[in-house]
């Protein structure tokens, strides 16, 4: 039997903070004509250089096959350009452009006006600790969805 409500969990709270995040940053970026992976590819790009679709996927954490499609419509909205590895020949290594380093820079300016308030609706040790508390929050939570992927099929499941 569940003894408290759910309110009171942990894990709905962290949802509720993603959602009320990613609704922020869709809105945000709507304007623009990205979607959210589109603006953590050129903000990976931005930061880290030239990047495989591999690499982007794992780093936007998408599958390879959806990174294909949004590093084609990327493309093709000449925002990144894709030239082959000088290392594997069937590697495809993604680039900004000067249009998608621009469109970054524009939309970066209105996401960074979040990330302000958030900041300053915390003293600077309370927005320390909370960022400590979080990254070992999503520490315990990928250690718990490993530990999950690992198990064997026990549970017992509903019969019709």
């Amino acid at each position: 039997m569940v003894e408290a409500a759910i309110e009171n969990d942990l894990c709905p709270r962290i949802r509720r903070s993603e959602q009320a995040l990613m609704a922020h940053h869709e809105a945000v970026l709507r304007t623009y004509g990205l979607t959210m992976t589109q603006y953590t590819v050129l903000l990976t790009l931005s930061r880290e250089g030239g990047m495989s679709g591999a690499q982007l996927a794992r780093s936007c954490g998408v599958t390879q096959q959806s990174m294909s499609s949004v590093l084609t419509n990327m493309e093709n909205k000449e925002l990144i350009r894709r030239e082959t590895s000088p290392v594997h020949a069937k590697v495809q290594i993604a680039t900004l452009t000067d249009a998608g380093q621009t469109l970054l820079d524009r939309a970066y300016e209105e996401v960074a006006v979040l990330e302000r308030a958030l900041t300053d609706a915390f003293t600077p040790s309370e927005y320390a600790a909370l960022c400590g508390l979080l990254e070992r929050a999503t520490a315990v939570l990928i250690q718990q969805t490993r530990h999950a992927a690992a198990s064997p099929a026990t549970k017992a499941t509903p019969s019709g």
